[in-house]
Parts: C-alpha cells; sequence; structure tokens
C-alpha cells in the first residue's frame, strides 16, 4: 500500500514537470510570439485610426504569466483526475465478474468461508487492493470467525466506508487546485489594475495605451482563471459521482453475492437442549395436572 501511494504521488509530480515543460513551450513556441505580433499591429492601426477598434485575440487573452499558470495548474488536474477515474473504471469492471463462484441454491457455512476466499486470493496483486476483493475477503474472513452474519455485514459497511473516506481526502489536491485557479487570475487582476494606476499619468497625457493593456491584463487573467475553474469543477464532481457509485455497488454486490448465501448452522448442544428442555415441561405437567389445567 505505501509502494502505491509512493508511486501515485511520484507520477502525479511527474506530470507536473511535464505540464510545465509542454505549456511553457507552447507560449514560447506559439502563443506570446503571435500576442506580440497582433499587439504591434494593433498599435500601429491605433495610432493611423483614431476610431479603430482592435479585435479580440486569443493569443492576446493567454499571453501572461498568470493564464500560463492557471492552465498549467488545469491540465495538472487533468491528469490527476484522468487517472483516478481509469482506476475507478477498472475496479467497476470487476463488478461485472462472479468473484465467489456461489451457485443458485447453495449457503456458505462458516466452514466453507476459506475455500471460498481462495478465487478472490487467486486475483493479481494489483486487483486485491480494489476495494471488492478486500470487502469480500474482509467479510469471509470475519464470517469464518465470528461466525455472525451481522458482523459480516458490518465489516463490509466499515471496509466501504472507509475506502469512501480515503477517495474523498485523495481529491484534496485537485481541490486544493481548484481554488488556486481563481486565485491566481485575482492576483493578475490586482496587478493589472495597479500597473494601470501607476500609468494614469500618461492617459492624461492623451497615452492610454498602456492603460488599456494593463486592463487588458487584469480582466483577460480572471477570465482565463474562472473558465479552466469552472471546467475543473465540473469534472472533479463527475470523478466524485463515479467514485461514489463504485462504494455503493460494491457493498451491493457483497449484499446479493456473499451475505445473502450465508448460513449458520445449528450447533448439536443447542438442539439437544431444545430437546431436553421440552421433555422436562412434558413430564412437569403429566406429573402436575393440577399445574397444567391451571
Amino acid at each position: 500500500m505505501k509502494h502505491k501511494y509512493l508511486s501515485e504521488v511520484i507520477y502525479q509530480l511527474f506530470a507536473l514537470v511535464i505540464v510545465i515543460i509542454v505549456v511553457h513551450a507552447v507560449y514560447v513556441a506559439v502563443i506570446r510570439p503571435n500576442a506580440d505580433i497582433i499587439l504591434d499591429q494593433q498599435a500601429e492601426l491605433q495610432q493611423a485610426d483614431d476610431t479603430y477598434v482592435p479585435e479580440q485575440s486569443i493569443y492576446i487573452v493567454l499571453r501572461d504569466f498568470e493564464q500560463e499558470t492557471c492552465i498549467i495548474l488545469f491540465f495538472w488536474a487533468m491528469i490527476i483526475i484522468g487517472m483516478k477515474a481509469s482506476r475507478t473504471m477498472k475496479e467497476r469492471a470487476l463488478l461485472e465478474r462472479e468473484l465467489l463462484q456461489v451457485s443458485a441454491g447453495t449457503s456458505i457455512l462458516p466452514e466453507d468461508a476459506r475455500n471460498f476466499a481462495r478465487p478472490v486470493q487467486a486475483l493479481p496483486d494489483n486487483e486485491q487492493q480494489f476495494l471488492l476483493p478486500r470487502a469480500v475477503l474482509s467479510g469471509l474472513h470475519r464470517f469464518g470467525t465470528t461466525r455472525s452474519v451481522q458482523d459480516v455485514a458490518a465489516t463490509i459497511r466499515n471496509v466501504c466506508d472507509s475506502e469512501a473516506d480515503r477517495l474523498e481526502s485523495e481529491l484534496s489536491i485537485v481541490r486544493y487546485i481548484a481554488w488556486a485557479i481563481p486565485s491566481i487570475g485575482f492576483l493578475g487582476t490586482v496587478r493589472g489594475i495597479g500597473t494601470a494606476l501607476g500609468q494614469a499619468q500618461q492617459a492624461v497625457n492623451g497615452d492610454i495605451m498602456g492603460v488599456t493593456m494593463s486592463l487588458g491584463v487584469a480582466f483577460n487573467s480572471t477570465f482565463v482563471a474562472l473558465v479552466t475553474s469552472i471546467l475543473l469543477m465540473f469534472l472533479l464532481h463527475q470523478l466524485s459521482l463515479i467514485q461514489d457509485r463504485l462504494v455503493l455497488d460494491s457493498e451491493n454486490y457483497c449484499n446479493d453475492h456473499l451475505i445473502a448465501y450465508l448460513q449458520v448452522p445449528e450447533r448439536n448442544g443447542e438442539r439437544n437442549g431444545e430437546r431436553n428442555g421440552t421433555r422436562a415441561s412434558s413430564r412437569q405437567s403429566l406429573d402436575d395436572p393440577q399445574a397444567a389445567s391451571v
């Protein structure tokens, strides 16, 4: 289990490095050069014609560092969501298989728990770490130890609840990214407005180019941050939904394919005790007919 968590951390860090390299390369090679060319053309056209209204360009919207950071975090979160969604779909595939191979009309006795656990234990190591095999094995081991169906149901419920809590906690990094993206956008807004205020004197003198560019930084950073945050929250909601369904379906699978077949046989001592008690009451009624009539 520790090896799995360590591999996930390494995978996430490696994915972050790759995303930073790729996105920054796209910015250096494509976005910023095109944005500079478009801004130079717009500046020349504005100087030649005061009534010229510049057209909005996607390169200009994305050109600043705040937008680049938001996009890096967005793709990083997308990779994490994709990894967890892929694992969840692999776990859901086990729900279509018969792990216990119990035929209709067959009962699972406490003495048979170890035999029925062997097909589950024969699964590959990576599949044994999934929720459904762990819940089934925990239920079978509990049934063989306590001979109680209620304990089996409680054990399976505890395993599913702990798995739901674990899945919820593992999404904390994605939730942090979803919170950080709008914050970075607001930082760009503050930077743009502050730069625009610093160029107020130039605007008073008639040169509003610097003020408009600074305000463009402010609004464009907020726009990109909000759009990426909305998309990320939607994907995060979908991931949480399929994970919750996995936990519920796994618990229902255990109820239908395991708990429904469990049976605890009556012990011979209990049967003999009941028979002796019945015989004793019959003798007492024969010896004391008056009490029996009362």
